[in-house]
């Protein structure tokens, strides 16, 4: 199943598609406003969220797929947001290109130790349509398309797609300034869905698209397959002797690298499609 916030003035409605359409389930039990109401509730009735929406589907009211567009949110507040660096091949050749010190990053492509480090917070955190930021005191600035892993109490619940935004100027000049070259205002974008039923996150089809003024100035593809290590190992790294919070959310690190002479401006749109999640599109500003 497919699952999304959708904006009701101050609050939020969750909603969750089938291959029968979209439904309103806050129509149904208004408890189940957000993702994390839903994930609560099943915890507690020890049933998987997903039975627990089709028990309320017949009730339920539809919604048209025309009101997803320019309505959703984020679809899952994460307490915290963690990413992982360095685990495709593409990425530890843009981070060794930009670096006065590449072979940290050799290092770490090749180590049994993942890079884990903290990314977001949910303030700092956007949806689909919300703008993503670049550093006014950056020069050099590119998103980051990642398959993202959606965590309740450090168990993997779902996939959604996310955007890694970076400063490759700050921190190719010292990798020790790497929290300043990915923690900031509107430094993470999350969305469309949060899906809980995708059986191979490995195999999953990736693209990004980057227009400008009408012009697409960047197009990639991929795929997850490409990714050294599994969601299963990066999970467990990043809750091993680790408090994680209720809600959590795991980027997996970047697949797509626009070229070296290649830097995002204000207006930009970032697009990222991900197999069987869906489009997270985003304009850029600078903050």
């Amino acid at each position: 199943m497919r699952y999304y916030q959708l904006r009701d003035g101050n609050s939020q409605r969750l909603a969750v598609e089938t291959g029968d359409g979209v439904y309103d389930l806050t129509s149904v039990k208004p408890q189940l406003r957000t993702f994390r109401d839903l994930l609560k509730s099943s915890s507690i009735a020890e049933t998987a969220p997903d039975e627990l929406s089709a028990r309320h589907l017949d009730a339920a009211e539809t919604v048209p797929e025309q009101r997803l567009e320019g309505n959703a949110t984020d679809p899952v507040t994460a307490d915290e947001v963690w990413a992982a660096g360095v685990t495709y091949q593409i990425s530890e050749e843009a981070r060794t290109e930009e670096s006065d010190t590449p072979e940290m990053y050799l290092d770490v492509y090749d180590a049994e130790r993942p890079e884990i480090f903290f990314k977001s917070t949910p303030n700092r955190t956007v949806g689909p349509d919300e703008a993503v930021g670049i550093r006014a005191d950056s020069d050099w600035d590119v998103p980051e398309p990642e398959l993202a892993v959606v965590l309740y109490e450090g168990e993997i619940v779902g996939y959604t797609a996310g955007n890694d935004m970076s400063s490759r100027s700050i921190e190719g000049a010292n990798p020790l300034y790497l929290p300043q070259a990915k923690v900031y205002d509107r430094c993470c974008s999350i969305g469309p869905a949060v899906v809980t039923d995708i059986e191979d996150p490995h195999s999953l089809a990736l693209s990004m698209s980057i227009h400008r003024g009408g012009d697409r100035v960047y197009h990639g593809e991929t795929t997850t397959s490409e990714m050294k290590r599994t969601c299963e190992e990066l999970v467990s790294y990043y809750t091993a002797h680790n408090a994680v919070p209720e809600l959590s959310v795991l980027l997996t690190g970047t697949s797509l690298v626009p070229d070296d002479n290649f830097t995002l401006r204000e207006g930009d749109e970032v697009t990222i499609d991900i197999e069987s999640i869906g489009t997270l599109k985003n304009p850029v500003t600078v903050v």
